[in-house]
């Protein structure tokens, strides 16, 4: 080397102390921050898909919230229900005791119905005032808004959980496929003379009532077996020349049975026994077989409970009964994307006394002084029914908000905590540092920057050696 203008050496040495420079600042910075990928330039593929997954952590961090509060609620609303199962007990009791009617003073009834009248009270109390930050939920205002609900078709419905699309609606569409029937016997021996008196027993699903039929004509036989009804749950009605002997209700479990006990003799009909059927109906196109009139529809989208009116589930040629499920109930959305199936819905209906029990049993509040239950109206029957409906009422929403709580927002909560874990793992493994490899590269560039600036001193003196030329 002659030249010294021009320090080649020096030249290379500087842009190689400069790279390891830079890459001894790149580890320090990677090993200071903790992040391999600090900037674009890092990693553009590796930083795209880290923060997609930041994003999608967000998102389950924001559902696993959105979990815990459904639980609050969920909670709140069990609490409010807890204490209105308490107070139905408590009904139960009165009811019953006050039924003992020879047992028991005019006096004590009337404290009776004084007790019953301040839970009735309670229990409204209760199913007002029960709330979450403001919203409250046991009275209605979390139960499913619908229209078009043709009364002649559906006598009672009752919506568990349905999946409305935002803005739009959800149509239910029923068609009776199948249809539900009484037990009947046909009775046509015509009237009974008091020669031909005939002793017979007549059993259905309550019970076995004996009757003796001497002198009656279609119209007094009818009488008679209606006035056991409640023991029997069969009745009877007069059809021309024949007599209908028929379970009150409708459904498999219901049934005729009737058993001449007189020997030699004949009661003219057209069986000995007979049971009831099923509907069977398809819901939104999915065949559903009901027990009775009643329909329990459990899918995706609809879960719900729905009781055929006579007129249309009796019949197989009654058409399509159809209504629109248009908003309401509760919505929680429990998973990172927001769409229907990110979306857990619960329908809980009012718990008043006034919607507590149902049209064919009756409705609580009507056990209270001055209606048609009330202890002083010799109604402990029909009392006793409405209490026992409201409590199977309320147990059944208590156990499905446990089961909603267990089965859906539990595992939902544990879902999302695996699912937040494994994307946090893989986001770490794109950009957080290895600091095993980060120090171990540290320690090398530290070595080549030491030895790239002795290298640089060296190339920067070479030049002086042309001053032995001169000399």
């Amino acid at each position: 080397m002659s030249r010294i203008n021009t320090n080649v050496t020096s030249l290379i040495s500087q842009r190689i102390l400069g790279n390891q420079n830079n890459a001894l600042n790149e580890s320090l910075k990677r090993l200071s921050t903790g992040f391999r990928i600090n900037t674009g330039k890092d990693d553009p593929a590796g930083l795209i898909a880290s923060e997609t997954m930041r994003a999608e952590m967000r998102a389950v961090q924001a559902a696993q919230t959105n979990v815990s509060r459904a639980m609050n609620v969920v909670s709140v609303a069990e609490s409010g229900l807890s204490e209105i199962n308490r107070m139905l007990n408590d009904l139960e009791d009165l009811v019953d005791r006050s039924a003992n009617e020879s047992g028991i003073s005019d006096e004590e009834r009337d404290a009776n119905q004084q007790e019953i009248d301040l839970i009735l009270q309670s229990i409204n109390r209760i199913a007002n005032s029960t709330e979450l930050q403001g919203r409250k939920l046991l009275s209605g205002d979390l139960s499913y808004t619908t229209q078009n609900v043709d009364t002649a078709d559906i006598a009672n419905l009752q919506l568990n959980s349905v999946r409305v699309p935002q803005g739009g609606n959800r149509t239910v569409a029923i068609d009776a496929t199948d249809a539900a029937s009484q037990a009947i016997i046909t009775y046509d021996g015509g009237a009974i003379s008091a020669a031909s008196s005939i002793t017979v027993e007549i059993a259905g699903n309550l019970g076995t009532e004996r009757f003796t039929f001497s002198n009656a004509a279609l119209t007094d036989m009818s009488t008679a077996i209606n006035q056991a009804t409640q023991n029997t749950g069969v009745e009877a009605l007069v059809s021309g020349t024949d007599l209908i002997i028929q379970s009150s209700n409708y459904g498999s479990e219901e049934f005729v049975r009737i058993r001449v006990l007189d020997t030699g003799k004949t009661f003219s009909t057209d069986a000995t026994e007979d049971f009831g059927n099923d509907v069977t109906a398809t819901v939104n196109g999915q065949s559903v077989t009901g027990s009775g009139l009643d329909l329990s529809v459990r899918t995706t989208t609809l879960d719900a409970e729905i009781t055929l009116a006579e007129a249309f589930g009796s019949v197989t040629s009654g058409g399509i009964s159809s209504f629109e499920v248009t908003g309401g109930g509760a919505q929680f959305a429990i998973a990172p994307k927001l769409d229907l199936n990110g979306l857990a819905s619960l329908g809980i209906s009012s718990l008043t006394t006034g919607s507590l029990g149902n049209a064919n049993a009756g409705y609580l509040y009507e056990i209270g002084s001055g209606e048609a239950y009330a202890l002083d109206q010799s109604q402990a029957f029909g009392a006793q029914s409405i209490v026992r409906e409201a409590l199977n009422q309320v147990a059944t929403l208590r156990g499905r908000l446990g089961s909603f709580h267990k089965n859906t927002l539990e595992t939902a909560s544990s879902a999302l905590a695996v699912q937040h874990e494994n994307i946090a793992a893989a986001e770490s493994i794109l950009r957080d540092t290895d600091f095993a490899v980060e120090t171990s590269n540290l320690t090398r560039n530290q070595i080549l920057v030491q030895s790239a600036t002795n290298v640089l001193r060296l190339a920067n003196a070479q030049p002086q050696q042309v001053l032995a030329l001169i000399g």
